[in-house]
């Protein structure tokens, strides 16, 4: 039975010398406060540093010298794959006894903690560090640094457009801080920083050691419709689109590709080397200096049509050589046409050399060589005297020009119309793509005329004429108008004559009207002007002789004045004045005639 202490019995017994494993309280308090001193002092919400004591695949056990070691979860030392025993690590201390006693700690918020202090450091000093790429965001590159995540904006991933950022992720690369936003706490790097101090040092040596005609190796930079960006290793080039090849390029897409390293020459650069003009193209040999040097005027070629223009085509007989052909020589034809009547780009052409410069690299070519020329026997189609159809093609005021084919076009002039109307313009007798019959009056072959006729297909009337109105004949007529002091006189067969004003006195002393239908006495007849002057006053003033009256309807044949009464009636009533082409009718009454006298 064991044994009782009895305490109550004494009411000074002293509990705190009372020790149940041997130790007293007060020597228990010595022994506590030694240990306490073998301890690291640690503080809440600060970082310390610790050290690994093991691994696991969920967490990693850490030894910061405190009463119980921290347990820090797998996962925060993702980045450190090669993290192992002995370590030294930094860990913020969360807490220092957690309701079970165990100490909480955190390497992520020391990462975090000490990464924010470093970044600010770094953006101030501009030191280089190294980051990890962890994905990719809209607009650029998540990265890891120090622990913070940063974010790499696409435009400072490089100095050249980038396309894909996917080939970045998952790799270290070095970095500048650019810029911190302290409230947000953002971070934002660069890597083109880095890039452009280097370049910027490059282009230096680079622009010093410019010369017009060197020679550089260059990449592809950008590409636009009038022409390719080059980088020359930090300095920027431009190839204009006529310098990219000898030969017709639409779009410098064809001939050069992003990201291609390729050789040009400096073609020229402005003052400042701020501006370089680029050649491609000089660093080939000119097409024309290849050209077949047999190549002569008169020689047939084929090529392609590469620009096309309202005076002619150009064709590419071979690559960086053209050759033009006017538009004059596209046809024989002498009316003007535009090129697009003839051809379009891409058409392959068959011409002759015209001319061939090949110090100026000049050619000019035709096509219209390649087809007979109409002219070349002119006088055997169309002979002169022979009848041939031709079509109105355009009017001057002194003619009509008509075309009889292709590439042979006459004149008629206006006086060459007709025999009886006075036309004071040719639109009056014709319009622009009628049909009209002609004759041939005259060829010059050397300067490509022909004269052509349209009156000449009929017998000249005034030849009839000259014999029914003679001077001293009278005939009857109408007054259709007066002008410039006479009198317009429509006589039979649909001629005109002039009555002076002082002879269409009538005889009662009166003046005679339009519309007023007398008899007319022929007082001038002028074949060639195709001018009869007549007058009412002489019919009465002269008498009645048989010899100065009516002599077509006179008292010599009764018959014959019958006839051109009744042809004179005809003609009158007739919608239209005669033109004359019949005159079949003419000649029978003029032998009418002459067998009555």
């Amino acid at each position: 039975m064991a044994k009782q202490i009895n305490t109550q019995g004494s009411a000074d017994f002293d509990w705190d010398a009372l020790a149940l494993d041997g130790y007293t309280l007060v020597k228990r308090s010595e022994l506590s406060d030694i240990y306490e001193k073998t301890l690291t002092s640690i503080n809440e919400k600060e970082v310390i540093e610790g050290t690994v004591i093991a691994v696991s695949k969920k967490e990693v056990i850490i030894n910061v010298g405190y009463k119980s070691e921290g347990v820090v979860p797998a996962s925060e030392f993702r980045y450190n794959p090669d993290l192992k025993a002995g370590d030294k690590v930094d860990v913020f201390v969360e807490c220092q006894e957690d309701k079970s006693g165990q100490l909480i700690i955190s390497h992520r918020t020391a990462r975090m903690h000490k990464a924010w202090i470093r970044v600010n450091e770094v953006l101030r000093s501009g030191e280089v560090i190294t980051g990890y790429v962890k994905c990719r965001t809209k607009g650029g590159l998540i990265v890891d640094v120090f622990g913070i995540e940063a974010f790499l904006p696409g435009s400072q991933i490089d100095v050249k457009p980038i396309r894909d950022y996917d080939i970045y992720v998952g790799k270290n690369m070095e970095f500048k801080v650019v810029k911190i936003n302290q409230e947000f706490r953002n971070v934002v790097v660069s890597h083109k920083a880095l890039i452009e101090a280097e370049l910027e040092e490059q282009k230096k040596q680079i622009i010093s050691g410019l010369e017009k005609g060197q020679v550089l190796e260059g990449t592809v930079k950008n590409i636009t419709s009038y022409g390719v960006f080059i980088d020359l290793g930090g300095v920027d080039g431009l190839i204009h689109i006529t310098d990219l090849s000898w030969g017709r390029v639409n779009h410098p897409e064809e001939i050069v590709e992003l990201d291609q390293k390729l050789n040009v020459v400096i073609l020229d650069f402005d003052d400042d080397k701020k501006r370089i003009a680029l050649g491609l193209k000089q660093l080939q040999p000119h097409p024309w200096d290849a050209l077949d040097a047999n190549l002569a005027v008169g020689d047939k070629v084929s090529g392609k049509v590469v620009v096309l223009a309202d005076y002619g085509a150009f064709v590419e007989i071979a690559p960086g050589v053209e050759g033009l052909i006017h538009v004059s020589e596209m046809s024989w034809s002498q009316h003007l046409r535009s090129a697009q009547d003839f051809m379009q780009v891409g058409d392959t052409v068959e011409a002759v050399i015209l001319t061939l410069d090949r110090e100026e690299r000049k050619m000019s070519l035709g096509i219209k060589q390649l087809m007979p020329d109409p002219w070349s026997a002119i006088e055997a189609k169309y002979a002169v005297g022979t009848k041939h159809h031709a079509k109105v093609r355009n009017f001057t005021n002194f003619g009509v020009f008509v075309e009889l084919e292709e590439g042979v076009d006459g004149l008629i002039h206006i006086s060459d119309l007709s025999w009886q109307k006075k036309i004071k313009h040719p639109s009056e007798f014709c319009k622009v793509g009628d049909e009209m019959e002609v004759i041939v009056l005259e060829i010059d072959r050397e300067n490509r005329r022909i004269s052509l006729g349209h009156k000449q297909l009929e017998e000249n009337p005034w030849d009839v004429f000259e014999t029914i109105f003679g001077e001293g004949s009278v005939h009857q007529g109408t007054i259709i108008e007066t002008k410039d002091k006479a009198g317009i006189v429509a006589l039979p067969y649909g001629v005109e004559g002039i009555c002076p004003s002082k002879h269409l006195r009538k005889e009662d002393g009166s003046n005679a009207k339009v519309d007023e239908t007398l008899d007319f006495k022929v007082i001038e007849f002028n074949k060639e002007a195709k001018k009869i002057v007549v007058s009412h006053t002489r019919t009465f003033e002269e008498g009645t002789d048989e010899k100065t009256t009516k002599s077509a309807t006179g008292k010599k044949g009764a018959t014959a004045g019958s006839s051109t009464s009744q042809a004179v009636k005809a003609i009158n009533q007739s919608n239209e004045k005669s033109t004359l082409g019949d005159l079949d009718a003419l000649a029978a009454l003029k032998e009418k005639m002459e067998g009555g006298e």
